[in-house]
């Protein structure tokens, strides 16, 4: 299958029938590199596309996101509590 390129060559894309893509379909998704794609055939003819996507990026975490949020902790918030002494000694 060809596809045209604004102002560019023409570009063929791979193709694999339909029995190919179901044998092979892992596979066909672990080789295509993010914007590639491979047409799907059936009888010669073109019937579907398998484009492979981007990852999705994660946004960096930003710290400080909570500050202000906590009112109120008590004075004592980090002390062992009184059922846990006896494995504290």
């Amino acid at each position: 299958m060809k596809n045209e390129v604004p102002g560019g060559e023409p570009i063929t894309m791979p193709t694999v029938t339909i029995e190919e893509a179901q044998k092979k379909l892992s596979e066909l998704i672990h080789r295509l590199t993010p914007g590639e794609e491979v047409v799907i055939t059936e009888n010669d003819q073109p019937v579907a596309r398998l484009v492979a996507t981007a990852p999705p990026q994660r946004k960096p975490r930003q710290l400080g996101t909570l500050r202000g949020t906590v009112l109120y902790m008590a004075p004592d918030f980090d002390a062992p509590l009184d059922d846990f002494k006896e494995y504290m000694e």
